[in-house]
Order: C-alpha cells, then sequence, then structure tokens
C-alpha cells in the first residue's frame, strides 16, 4: 500500500490519551524491550516517533535520558507539558520531520519506535539513520503491526504499510547493518474495524545491536 497524504495528528494529539489501549500497548512494548535490552541507568535513549510520550515516560525510570522526536509539534505539546507537569529535567523533545528533510542527530545508546515505521514510506534511509546515531553496541528496538491485510486503520491516510513481514524487516535491519537482529510479540490489541466488528491484531518488537 501507498499513500500520499500525510495524516495530521496534531488533531488527534489533545485526546490521544484517552484511548486505553493506546496505553496499555505503550506499557506493554516499553515491558518487551526491558525484557530484550537491559535498561541502565546511563543510557540516553531516542524514541522516534514518540507521540504524547507514552512509550517515553515509562522507558525513562530506567535510563539516564529520553529524546522524545516527532513531526506533529501538537503531539509535542502535550509531551512537554507532562514534562512540566512532573518536573523533568531528563526528557527533551525535538520536532523533526524526515519527510521534510529534517536529520536525526547526537548519540544515544537506544533508539526505540512504536506503531510509527508503517507512516514511514522510505524505511531504508531511516534504518541507516539509526544505525549512525546509537554508539557502539547500541540497541534499535521497533515495535509495529505485523500483517494486518489494512484492517487496523479505519482511515488509510498516511499509512505507507499495512503491517510489516517480521523476516523482511529482521533483513532490513540486517542490510543496515545491525547484528544479534531478533523479534519477539510484544503486545496484541482488539479494537473495532469496518463493518463494527472486533479485529485482533498483534505488535512485534524486533531488535538489532550496533556491531
Amino acid at each position: 500500500m501507498m499513500r500520499t497524504e500525510k495524516r495530521d495528528f496534531n488533531k488527534a494529539a489533545a485526546k490521544w490519551d484517552e484511548e486505553p489501549r493506546r496505553v496499555k500497548l505503550a506499557g506493554d512494548v516499553a515491558r518487551a524491550i526491558s525484557e530484550e535490552v537491559r535498561l541502565t541507568p546511563d543510557m540516553d535513549v531516542l524514541d522516534f516517533g514518540c507521540g504524547t510520550g507514552l512509550l517515553s515516560l515509562n522507558l525513562l525510570p530506567s535510563v539516564r535520558s529520553v529524546t522524545g522526536v516527532d513531526s506533529a509539534q501538537g503531539m509535542l505539546s502535550v509531551l512537554n507539558s507532562k514534562i512540566e507537569a512532573l518536573d523533568l529535567s531528563n526528557v527533551r523533545t525535538m520536532h523533526i520531520d524526515i519527510d521534510k528533510g529534517d536529520r536525526l542527530e547526537g548519540s544515544y545508546n537506544l533508539v526505540t519506535s512504536s506503531m510509527t515505521l508503517h507512516h514511514v514510506k522510505d524505511i531504508k534511509p531511516l534504518l541507516d539513520r539509526f544505525y549512525r546515531i546509537l554508539v557502539p553496541a547500541g540497541y534499535l528496538c521497533i515495535a509495529d503491526l505485523d500483517l494486518d491485510g489494512g484492517r487496523f486503520h479505519e482511515d488509510s491516510t498516511g499509512v505507507f504499510h499495512n503491517g510489516f513481514d517480521r523476516k523482511e524487516l529482521r533483513q532490513l535491519l540486517v542490510d543496515a547493518g545491525f547484528e544479534d537482529v531478533r523479534d519477539r510479540t510484544a503486545a496484541s490489541m482488539t479494537k473495532q474495524v469496518a463493518g463494527g466488528e472486533k479485529g485482533e491484531f498483534t505488535i512485534f518488537l524486533v531488535v538489532g545491536r550496533k556491531g
């Protein structure tokens, strides 16, 4: 599936956290990451497509810092409000839109991304950039949908991939230079789909280590 439109996540930001399944998913993904990667107090993390920071703030207690990156300023505004309310000094946000040529910079021990990759048209350049900003032996953790046949999104605006074949995604990480690449099921989700029926979806976690 290829789409040219880009979904406006700014409009959805204010009520994003009101959906319990999103909150639960962030907790499940954070748990899966912590079981696959040893999180330590000296780790700096970049959370790509951080949204309102649901995953970022789940990881924060186990690491030194988290940088939340997103292309939707509305999402970052919600996260910034949380940072201010919780008086967090080790969380920062960056407004970056790779579709407009913005580049990811910095140096991180762990790069995470949850439910964002299916909104990225060209995945290979992004994986290459993830590899570059990781320190040696740093980890990449990507959570996203298994192949869903297009059922997960009622509105497919901005959706470039109807989930992923895990084997194919693992190979893309290998091609980008990652080692010890593996995957596991991180979560499952039940949500209403077109026609009013309920659909069951699984979310995987694929992990790779920079050599």
